[in-house]
């Protein structure tokens, strides 16, 4: 065993029973005891995911020690009615701090205004909610494991923003992201957070706040209640009645397929991963149905705010990159320097570059390439997303832009994407166009007004 691994054991109360020396220390330093609970929460997190999930769970987090930050490699491993830790790493540095006028420390920026606390890991899994959310969430113990999207229903900012999706394109902290929290009584909420790191500077979640927001005021009339409220009924019925079912049939079916209560047999496996695909194919039909809803009223009106396309062609580029990396594709993205100035919504073009760039990646040939490409087209701003796919007979690409239309029974998807893409483009002014041929690839065009 490497000189720098201490071993401990956490027993089924979440207390820390047996300590090696420096795993004792930093249990002191942190305010805990040795045979108490345990006093580091990112620790604790992992053992509770551990326990919870009855699987080995293992990985790097960021600790605070005193004025320094700790990174650690915290290995948990379900044993009997305990938890066996093993704990590597134990590499000391400065405290992050942030860039800006107010030069706050990051645990500063999270402690204010906050009425109680949250962490994710890289895959924005939940690993740790404060106890003072017990209050808004009735029990903590059933989102421990669950997504992000799970916890909180999240909304549009005055401006159409959601700050969480840039974010996470950027492994960057972001404040002022709008939500519901997924409870009965169904609390608002301001959310903030900063990014987590790993050892080797790698992205490993976020750590946030939640602070509860009073009920909003009263806007006057009946006729404007009703005139904010109705447009977006559907979605809410949608969301209320379906999505939270279908993330618990996802969840317990992933956990099915992982095995993770013992071995079962392998046809069951499967049969559990099929329904996962399934709940995860109706989840997203929802997404569209309800964004179908948006963009169909007559009232629809997106954002003109100067965009720097290259920009968000980039953030597209990395909300895909994991999927690409699982068929060895590479995105070809534009350079970090490079900038097109143009006028659309920032969130909404992300969403269409999303789409054409997840196409591209679900149709290219495994070890193939994809290139995304930014251009001035005359009056206008233009991104170029090419695959190396099939590509689509002359006859076929009309149909491609009509409503649930795809060309084959086998397609994946719910044949809305390139519609929504296409309705919203051209509501910025814009539009979408593709070349393609048999055997020659795809070649999509998001072209915008440029920005003045």
């Amino acid at each position: 065993m490497p000189d720098d691994t201490v071993s401990g054991r956490v027993d089924g109360n979440g207390c820390l029973v047996a300590a090696e020396p420096r795993l004792a220390e930093l249990q002191r330093r942190a305010g805990g005891t040795e045979g108490g609970p345990i006093a580091v929460p990112q620790i604790a997190a992992l053992v509770a995911l551990a326990g919870k999930l009855g699987i080995l769970v293992s990985r790097s987090v960021l600790a605070a020690d005193g004025e320094n930050d700790l990174d650690l490699w915290v290995r948990a491993q379900p044993e009997g009615d305990g938890v066996d830790l093993t704990i590597a790493g134990w590499n000391t540095r400065p405290a992050v701090t942030v860039s800006g006028d107010t030069g706050r420390r990051e645990h500063d920026f999270l402690r204010a205004a906050a009425d109680w606390l949250w962490e994710t890991d890289q895959s924005l899994r939940i690993t740790a909610i404060s106890k003072e959310a017990a209050k808004a969430l009735g029990s903590i113990d059933p989102f421990i494991g669950q997504p992000l999207t799970g916890l909180f229903r999240f909304s549009e900012g005055e401006g159409g923003d959601l700050p969480i999706l840039t974010a996470l394109a950027e492994h960057r902290r972001f404040e002022g992201q709008l939500g519901t929290v997924r409870t009965e009584a169904a609390p608002r909420v301001r959310l903030s957070a900063v990014p987590l790191t790993d050892g080797h500077g790698r992205f490993a979640g976020f750590r946030g706040t939640a602070e509860e927001l009073e009920d909003a005021p009263d806007t006057g009339s009946r006729e404007t209640a009703l005139a904010v409220d109705v447009p977006d009924a559907f979605g809410r019925q949608l969301d209320q009645a379906l999505r939270s079912p279908l993330d618990r049939i996802v969840a317990n079916a992933e956990s099915i397929q992982a095995q993770t209560e013992g071995p079962i047999r392998s046809d069951y496996s499967e049969y559990a991963g099929d329904i996962a695909a399934a709940g995860r194919h109706l989840l997203a039909l929802i997404e569209d149905l309800v964004d179908l809803n948006a963009i169909e009223r007559e009232d629809f009106e997106p954002r003109r705010e100067a965009i720097d396309l290259a920009d968000v062609a980039r953030a597209a580029a990395g909300l895909l990159s994991v999927r690409a990396d699982e068929k060895g594709i590479r995105i070809d993205r534009p350079a970090d320097d490079e900038a097109l100035a143009a006028t659309g919504d920032y969130r909404r073009v992300l969403q269409i570059l999303v789409n054409l760039v997840g196409n591209a990646v679900r149709y290219a040939p495994a070890d193939s390439q994809v290139w995304i490409r930014c251009e001035h087209e005359g009056d206008l701003a233009a991104v170029i997303v090419a695959d190396q796919g099939r590509g689509i007979a002359k006859e076929d690409q009309p149909k491609i832009f009509e409503k649930f239309e795809r060309l084959s029974a086998n397609e994946p998807g719910s044949g809305l994407g390139l519609y929504i893409s296409r309705r919203l483009a051209r509501a910025m002014g814009g539009d979408i166009e593709v070349d393609s041929a048999p055997g020659q690839g795809a070649r999509f065009v998001l072209t915008l007004p440029l920005s003045a």
